[in-house]
């Protein structure tokens, strides 16, 4: 009877690794797929549809308008009828989109598949956040998030060079109806595995709770300025600038250009876990997240002026430092839940990741 009774201990203790984090982040990691393929297949769309470098522009940032635009009203959702559910539902909506896109014939096609995909996997990150909130205790938090974040982040790397085979047995097209089922078969996971949440104790405490309540908490207004600067400079600098400057500042072949780009997908998703874990060790000891935020800041400042000035120091190395203080929103995302209380987590969430990706 002890025995059994050890048993059930250490597979209840699994139970939120296993039937809540790994569900959710399939669906980040899927995002992430999304977010980035666009490069791998650029040249591809280029060439059978004529596409300019500003149609591509426009078609990969409509993603992101498109995500962003329904940060704060999928927020409410997910706090109002919990992540399971919503996340499910959503994922449906990114896989009409995947199949939008791979029959697409036209720019305006191309389009409307990638705003659906951007809606479909707006909460991909959200949804995590608020099953973590509702399932792990506080002092588990920023563990967890470093979990989904460095599961999810894996997408970007594998949507380069571990693609690039099934892009060539399969075409772009027939890529997207693989990604569309793959979507499809989360969203059915997600609903099927992942137990239902308890009911929020006070819903009316969530009901009268706004945006501008969030945006108004001064704990929020400290918190939100290095949060986005920080994050939404990373992404920008992996994403928009850091091969030009590799190219053209640097004077690095395209051989050279690509390895630093794959230590850059890689730093995020190993930078996720161990900012996690060190959060969760930081903690123990007396140390708040706010402070090691701060301190992540400093080094994220250091290793840009490292950059600017020229220093001796290998330039993989600054933008290692860069590209994985974008992982960083496993520390803002887990300083929140002490700030606002479970039943409006999600639109806390969804008030800060909109500034990151306006940032």
């Amino acid at each position: 009877y002890g025995f059994s009774k050890i048993e059930g201990k250490r597979m209840a203790a699994w139970r939120p690794f296993v039937l809540v984090l790994l569900p959710f982040a399939a669906g980040y990691y899927l995002s992430y797929v999304f977010r980035t393929i666009n490069a791998l297949i650029a040249g591809t769309l280029t060439h059978e549809l004529g596409l300019s470098p500003a149609d591509l522009g426009l078609l990969t940032s409509v993603y992101f308008l498109a995500m962003a635009a329904v940060q704060i009203p999928l927020g409410v959702l997910l706090d109002r009828y919990g992540p399971r559910r919503v996340q499910s539902a959503c994922l449906v909506f990114a896989a009409a989109g995947a199949a939008v896109f791979a029959c697409a014939g036209s720019m305006w096609g191309l389009m409307l598949g990638r705003a659906l995909i951007g809606v479909g996997v707006a909460t991909a990150l959200m949804a995590s956040l608020k099953a973590i909130v509702l399932w792990f205790p506080k002092e588990r938090i920023a563990l967890a998030n470093g979990w989904v974040v460095m599961l999810g982040a894996l997408g970007a790397v594998t949507a380069t060079l571990p693609a690039e085979p099934l892009v060539a047995m399969l075409g772009w097209r027939g890529l997207f109806v693989v990604l569309a089922a793959a979507t499809a078969v989360c969203a059915f996971l997600i609903l099927m595995v992942v137990p239902e949440a308890a009911a929020p104790t006070s819903m009316a405490h969530a009901s009268r709770a706004t945006l501008r309540d969030i945006y108004r908490d001064a704990r929020f207004l400290r918190l939100a300025p290095l949060s986005t600067v920080c994050i939404g400079t990373a992404w920008s600098l992996q994403g928009l600038w850091a091969a030009p400057w590799l190219a053209h500042v640097e004077g690095l072949g395209r051989s050279a250009v690509g390895r630093h780009l794959l230590i850059m997908g890689l730093a995020p998703s190993l930078a996720a876990w161990l900012l996690g874990s060190a959060a969760n060790r930081l903690r123990r000891r007396g140390i708040a997240r706010e402070t090691f935020l701060a301190a992540i800041a400093l080094v994220f400042i250091a290793a840009q002026l490292a950059l600017v000035m020229r220093l001796p120091i290998p330039t993989s190395a600054c933008w290692a430092i860069i590209a994985a203080v974008g992982a960083a929103t496993v520390l803002s995302f887990a300083i929140l839940p002490e700030y606002f209380p479970k039943e409006i987590s999600a639109r806390a969430n969804a008030a800060l990741n909109i500034l990151h990706l306006s940032g």
